[in-house]
């Protein structure tokens, strides 16, 4: 019914910004997951990224309320548009905690956690890129689909390891330090560590919206 390859490839566009700004706030949280010295430095942008997100956002509902033939189904645009936000709320969300928590050095593996939404998140971005002409592109769009998932189950596996590592730290850390120190710590890395795979788990979601996109029109 539609045609992707016509030249009104906007709603795409917007979405591929979107998801850059989903990418970059998962590499600004690698970045301070690695090194907590830089949270200072990139606060303003960390606070920025929502903001950008949903003026995308924006543009994207209004095209949608001006628009009456769309590329793909309307329903479909909107959804994915507002996973996008939720998506970079979600990092920002962990983002500000770190910030608010001064949260200092991470957990072993949240680098390794870290590292999985930055390549999922550009996955997403590759994905968006190569929606515009879905007939062409299925194959490689799919395969892009299984690495996310791969990725995020492989984020549970971390996730639930990290969470199981900071219980036993904490409970050797109260008998050195007192309790209240150790649950400190363990209260505020398990809730970034939360964030964190919420924000995982958030890029299968979304990646999973594409492939529906893919099996309707491909």
């Amino acid at each position: 019914m539609f045609n992707f390859a016509r030249k009104d490839t906007e709603f795409f566009d917007l979405f591929v910004e979107n998801a850059k700004f989903f990418n970059r706030g998962a590499v600004l949280l690698d970045n301070i997951i690695k090194d907590p010295n830089k949270s200072s430095e990139q606060s303003e942008e960390i606070l920025g990224l929502e903001t950008a997100a949903d003026e995308i956002n924006e543009k994207i509902f209004n095209k949608l309320n001006l628009s009456f033939i769309t590329p793909i189904d309307r329903e479909d645009i909107y959804s994915i548009a507002s996973e996008l936000g939720i998506g970079v709320d979600m990092i920002q969300g962990a983002l500000q905690r770190i910030l608010m928590y001064s949260a200092g050095h991470s957990t072993q593996r949240s680098p390794d956690l870290t590292k999985l939404l930055v390549e999922s998140t550009e996955e997403l971005v590759k994905m968006f890129k190569l929606l515009s002409d879905v007939k062409n592109n299925q194959r490689e769009i799919l395969d892009s689909v299984h690495k996310v998932s791969n990725w995020e189950s492989a984020g549970d596996l971390i996730y639930r390891s990290e969470i199981g590592i900071l219980f036993d730290d904490a409970v050797e850390a109260a008998k050195e330090h007192g309790a209240s120190r150790a649950v400190i710590h363990l209260i505020k890395w398990k809730d970034i560590l939360e964030d964190i795979e919420d924000a995982l788990d958030h890029t299968k979601k979304v990646s999973d919206m594409i492939r529906g996109v893919v099996m309707k029109y491909a």
